[in-house]
């Protein structure tokens, strides 16, 4: 299976993901990160892994239509079956999940459907939430919404800073991602209706 990651910042997940392949906890192929943004540091470590990166930046086309197509044509050329996004901070339009449906997989730093958007571990910290969480799903035509792949909690500490909780959220998306990207992979995590049982570890 080829596998694509789009990311537009650091890249730890990309590394995980990385080492997992490399480890043989996710039997696939990583053939290209795509990403919009010339400076982000994902793209030294994927020049790092040997893994192609397909810079697209959205300010080289007249609109997000054109900006896709530009995408999906290079998805088609390098034959990828999943997408994996880490960190890509660009929405994608409904005609383009209605494309890869059940072919795109997010992470998200929280117990969805609870604290959606950018700051969400902020966002957790600030409502004294006893537990957060990182969420993995299949993504839809919704913000930060989908059928649930994954789902694993963290306990909120009342010495908790966002700095801490922030390295404690990294550390399980490290490793609930790959995890959750090979149960896709075997075919043993499939979408269903998000009203279902989430599955957890």
């Amino acid at each position: 299976m080829n596998l694509a990651v789009f990311a537009s910042g650091r890249g730890s997940n990309f590394s995980a993901i990385v080492k997992a392949i490399k480890q043989r906890k996710i039997k696939a192929k990583l053939q290209i990160l795509v990403c919009d943004q010339p400076q982000a540091p994902v793209i030294k470590r994927a020049q790092a892994s040997g893994v192609q990166v397909v810079l697209v930046r959205r300010q080289d086309f007249s609109s997000r239509l054109d900006f896709e197509a530009a995408v999906t044509q290079r998805l088609k050329y390098y034959e990828i079956d999943l997408i994996i996004l880490a960190g890509f901070m660009r929405l994608l339009s409904p005609d383009f999940v209605k494309r890869y449906r059940n072919r795109v997989i997010n992470i998200h730093p929280s117990l969805l459907p609870a604290f959606k958007g950018a700051s969400a571990i902020k966002d957790a910290l600030n409502a004294g939430v006893d537990f957060t969480g990182v969420t993995v799903h299949f993504i839809d035509e919704e913000v930060d919404h989908g059928p649930v792949i994954l789902q694993q909690k963290i306990k909120i500490s009342p010495k908790d800073t966002l700095a801490s909780l922030e390295k404690r959220i990294h550390i399980l998306e490290h490793k609930l991602y790959p995890q959750a990207i090979n149960l896709v992979i075997n075919g043993k995590r499939k979408p269903f209706s998000q009203g279902s049982k989430t599955p957890s570890l």
